[in-house]
């Protein structure tokens, strides 16, 4: 089996195979491994030289070999060795595709046109260019009743497909994507890991003006229902996002905060609603209601009907 594959083309194949099976085992993204990882690079060329080095020690131990055998034995070697390496199946192949005459016999295709001593063949086209030529007209006939009688789904719709699948793979990812929402997306977190880091955050940055327990100091109270700017999610996130009242209001949190920590903290001062505060500082802004609490006035109906039940 080694004689009848020449020894340049165990070594391409070997090569390729160690090279294919690096690229699947080895996860570098869209590049390939040999570019993103220069190491693999070096192994590959490594044992590229490990592989010739193999063949070329197998080609001198058979020289060795050879030189001890006696006359008789190494005649019949190297005629077995030329035998085994002529790959007559794939000259065989390589006529029948060809389709010409054999040289001696181009004396019964010779026609009698001689331009200067020039002569011209009756060749037959050659059997791959007629067997490419039907294959090209199947497929024309294929096509023709595929997209223009049947009106298939052409490149065109493929397109508006792909793009459609490629939105709602890009929606489907925003909702679950935490940082990249924004003040049209955002919505109030009640996760306990989003409220710690939200809390975090507030220790961290918020407590020289409002306080520990939202009480309020140099900034307004947190815990009532009056609001300067707002107080639903969307609105505290973009006054964190973009600071308060130009000249002494906060400032501006969106350098230094990524969009899922201002969504935190914006959660985590909600928590302060209905909370009572060591030192609360006065009512400031306009009273601002979640759509989960009563009005004043509704508040004072149900005490009534409770009153006269």
């Amino acid at each position: 089996m080694r004689n009848i594959i020449p020894s340049w083309i165990r070594v391409i194949v070997a090569f390729f195979i160690l090279f294919g099976f690096t690229e699947f085992i080895i996860d570098s993204g869209e590049k390939p491994a040999f570019i993103e990882y220069p190491i693999v690079s070096l192994f590959l060329l490594l044992v590229l030289l490990i592989l010739i080095a193999i063949e070329a020690i197998i080609a001198a131990l058979e020289n060795v070999m050879l030189l001890k055998l006696d006359e008789e034995a190494r005649a019949r070697f190297l005629e077995e060795k030329q035998k085994s390496i002529k790959l007559d199946w794939l000259k065989n192949v390589y006529k029948k595709l060809l389709g010409s005459k054999p040289l001696e016999e181009e004396g019964e295709i010779i026609l009698d046109h001689n331009y200067d001593g020039i002569k011209e063949l009756d060749n037959n086209l050659p059997p791959w260019w007629l067997y490419g030529f039907y294959i090209s007209i199947i497929f024309a006939a294929v096509y023709l009743l595929r997209y223009h009688v049947f009106n298939g789904e052409n490149q065109f719709d493929e397109l508006e497909t792909e793009l459609a699948d490629a939105r709602i793979a890009i929606d489907t990812y925003k909702k679950t994507a935490k940082n990249l929402v924004d003040i049209n997306t955002v919505s109030q977190l009640t996760e306990a890991a989003d409220l710690a880091s939200g809390k975090t955050i507030f220790e961290t940055n918020c407590v020289a003006c409002h306080m520990a327990d939202g009480g309020g100091g140099i900034g307004p109270n947190l815990t009532d229902n009056h609001w300067i700017l707002g107080g639903d999610i969307k609105s505290i996130f973009k006054t964190v996002s973009e600071g308060g009242r130009s000249g002494k209001g906060m400032i501006a949190w969106k350098q230094q905060l990524k969009p899922i920590e201002m969504a935190q903290v914006a959660s985590y001062v909600l928590n302060f609603q209905g909370t009572t505060p060591a030192n609360p500082k006065a009512p400031e802004g306009d009273i601002v209601l979640n759509s989960n609490e009563e009005s004043p006035i509704e508040t004072v109906i149900d005490s009534l009907e409770n009153s006269s039940n």
